[in-house]
């Protein structure tokens, strides 16, 4: 196989959760560009969900759109069974799809939030697992992708349900990992730095001047810096690679 062809995913199928808008988005188009038939995942606002299968689609890339809430098994379910009929058994599932993530001091946190961040980065990651591991293990190949965040390892204050969270979501996929490397499926970790987008418009600015200058390269991320290096992740290049957390932030978890 030549270095074009393992980075190629002709002949895959993917799954992105929550990639309507914003990096999800982006990450969709990559795969779908580097060759994949990519299942367009989605829980609300149908409207925005169907601009971007145009996007998607004028792009010239193979999809469809799948409305699931990722927190729900029976929906999880369905879900992966609609894409095995629509596009075939899912052999890359990047798993991104998140809700609100309001900062507060840990007595303005209920129990119910912190267990609705557990439900997304913990819930989700399983039943999606669960759902298509059959179709991975019979092709001896898989690739899961977790879609995290550098606030775990800088202990971002008055963030902890979502800190937790997403530690949580780190451990279980080194654990994933090893209890699935001998069966060809790899799980890594993707954690992004603050990448302004969509949700991002109404974040005070002077936290994004304060947070600029803490990146060693000097400038903002952009979606493109995630996708590239999920689409990586998700090639035949990367099949040695697996239980890792790559940070892209510019290098901001240095130290």
């Amino acid at each position: 196989m030549n270095h074009e062809q393992r980075f190629s995913l002709a002949g895959k199928v993917a799954l992105v959760t929550g990639s309507t808008k914003g990096l999800g988005r982006s990450m969709a188009l990559a795969l779908g560009q580097a060759g994949a038939r990519v299942a367009i995942n989605y829980y609300n606002d149908e409207a925005t969900a169907q601009a971007a299968l145009n996007t998607f689609q004028e792009a010239g890339c193979e999809g469809m759109l799948v409305k699931a809430d990722v927190t729900d098994e029976g929906q999880v379910n369905e879900m992966v069974a609609r894409i095995k009929s629509g596009l075939g058994p899912v052999d890359i599932a990047v798993i991104n799809a998140t809700c609100d993530q309001p900062h507060h001091p840990i007595e303005e946190y209920s129990w119910d939030f912190y267990q609705k961040m557990l439900d997304f980065f913990i819930k989700s990651p399983y039943l999606i697992t669960r759902a298509i591991l059959p179709e991975m293990k019979k092709k001896h190949w898989g690739r899961i992708i977790n879609i995290g965040s550098e606030v775990f390892h800088l202990g971002v204050p008055n963030f902890s349900a979502y800190v937790a969270a997403k530690g949580g979501q780190n451990g279980w996929s080194r654990s994933m990992a090893r209890e699935l490397a001998p069966f060809g499926i790899t799980v890594n970790m993707v954690s992004p730095g603050w990448i302004p987008v969509e949700r991002h418009d109404k974040e005070p600015q002077e936290w994004k001047d304060a947070y600029l200058p803490t990146i060693p390269v000097g400038r903002w991320g952009v979606p493109d810096d995630l996708s590239g290096a999920v689409t990586f992740l998700a090639s035949e290049s990367s099949e040695f690679v697996t239980g890792q957390n790559l940070h892209v932030n510019g290098g901001l978890t240095l130290h």
